[in-house]
């Protein structure tokens, strides 16, 4: 047989691959230097630096400015259109001196945001200013658009290929027609046996398995002996999980994530539910707690979006924020169109069990993790712990009571310990599994 050669099949392979790179990388390519092109030309344009601007508006602005939308300020681009550079120098130097010498657009700005005063920055030298306007400049960027045939919602992943679907179908249909062929020669093999007088060998008949079974009575017997008590051990597994709803995860009305402000931002549980230090319950946190950072933040950064939530989800929630307490952002006033906003309750004790978190957050110093699980992970809320008697009695045997500086327990503490021997007591020890501990 004559062997035929490809001498040149990896080097044209190499050609045609290296082709379709830079045919399907080239617009991506013309994108990135584009906009590097606009930085650069508003960066020119402006006599400033974008990247140290940058720094300078998060570290001094951001917390009443935004740059597109309106805060506790103005949106401060096309800010160098409104106004001269001249005036936004002074303006930012010194704005109360602006106002207070009667200059009539210093004075129409301080009327126009409710009186409010900004803060000077006379550290500021003017081409520090310059810096920032040309980051607040920086026209916004707008969502990049999908390229053709890169729709990834329409499932099939922009992979190229057959179908997985399709490979399937193809196997099901070859195992039909093994199926038939088998039954074709099956066929054609008994009526050529019949055509030639071949006795075919006849199977013997055997007695039902069924009744096999029943005629056994020692088997009979032993199976309904396991049947009640595997019925039994199913149903007494069952009833002890009434009430208990570990993992229970519903759906707020308004999507908060303990990722983002536990996790990200790092804001402490307490921050919010205080009255955990001072009460028995720790309380859901009033939206004007919310208010206190969400009048300045009224969406997220871009990096906090993920594949599951996008930025434009986050907000949105903090848009129904706004409407539940009547927060205007044009205004940055309340309005006093106000709906509550049903919460729905997640961890739940039974009535007839008692459990103040004061004594167990302030006197103890138990971490809120410790019931509640990895909050600062969870980006929806859920039941860690069963919470179950079990599950607190257990916790009661293996702690061990905080007796540093708390005079409280220093006596009860010094004669427990000579009684039971040990140096540290638990809460048992204590008197933490009475019943009346919990229940009275």
């Amino acid at each position: 047989m004559k062997q035929v050669k490809h001498r040149n099949s990896a080097s044209k392979i190499l050609i045609l691959g290296t082709v379709f790179l830079f045919t399907f990388f080239n617009p991506v390519f013309g994108q990135d230097e584009a906009a590097v092109d606009n930085a650069a030309v508003t960066e020119a344009s402006s006599g400033g630096d974008v990247a140290k601007g940058e720094e300078l508006f998060k570290s001094l602005c951001a917390a009443c400015h935004k740059r597109y939308k309106k805060s506790v300020g103005p949106a401060l681009f096309g800010a160098t259109d409104k106004y001269d550079r001249a005036w936004l120098y002074s303006w930012v130097k010194n704005s109360a001196a602006m106002v207070a010498s009667g200059d009539a657009q210093a004075v129409a700005v301080f009327e126009e945001y409710n009186k409010t005063a900004m803060n000077a920055f006379p550290q500021l030298t003017d081409g520090d200013i310059d810096n920032i306007l040309a980051y607040v400049m920086v026209p916004k960027a707008d969502p990049p658009a999908l390229a053709p045939g890169n729709d990834t919602a329409s499932g099939g992943g922009g992979n190229s290929g057959v179908s997985s679907n399709v490979i399937l179908a193809i196997l099901a249909l070859v195992f039909l027609m093994l199926v038939v062929v088998l039954f074709l020669v099956n066929k054609t093999l008994r009526s050529f046996a019949e055509a030639n007088n071949v006795e075919l060998p006849q199977a013997e008949e055997r007695t039902p398995i069924w009744k096999a079974f029943i005629q056994n009575q020692f088997l009979v017997m032993v199976t309904a002996i396991f049947l009640l008590l595997a019925s039994g051990y199913f149903v007494y597994g069952y009833f002890m999980q009434i009430g208990v709803d570990q993992g229970y995860q519903p759906v707020q009305p308004i999507h908060y994530s303990h990722k983002i402000h536990a996790g990200d931002n790092k804001i402490e549980c307490k921050y919010c539910h205080s009255s955990a230090r001072v009460s028995k319950t720790s309380g859901i946190p009033s939206l004007n707690v919310c208010m206190n950072c969400h009048k300045s933040i009224s969406e997220v950064a871009d990096a906090t979006a993920t594949e599951e939530y996008s930025k434009e989800f986050y907000d949105g929630e903090i848009q129904k924020l706004y409407k539940a307490v009547g927060w205007d952002t044009d205004t940055q006033a309340y309005t006093g169109d106000t709906k509550p906003v049903k919460w729905v309750r997640i961890h739940n004790l039974p009535d007839f069990a008692y459990f103040n978190h004061s004594q167990h957050v302030s006197v103890a110093g138990v971490e809120c993790q410790t019931c509640h699980g990895p909050v600062e992970e969870m980006e929806i809320m859920y039941q860690h712990a069963p919470l179950t008697m079990g599950w607190c009695i257990n916790c009661h045997r293996e702690t061990n009571v905080k007796v540093a500086d708390n005079k409280y327990y220093e006596k009860i503490h010094k004669e427990l310990s000579k009684k039971y021997g040990v140096d540290q007591l638990t809460a048992a020890q204590m008197g933490g599994l009475e019943c009346g501990k919990c229940h009275y």
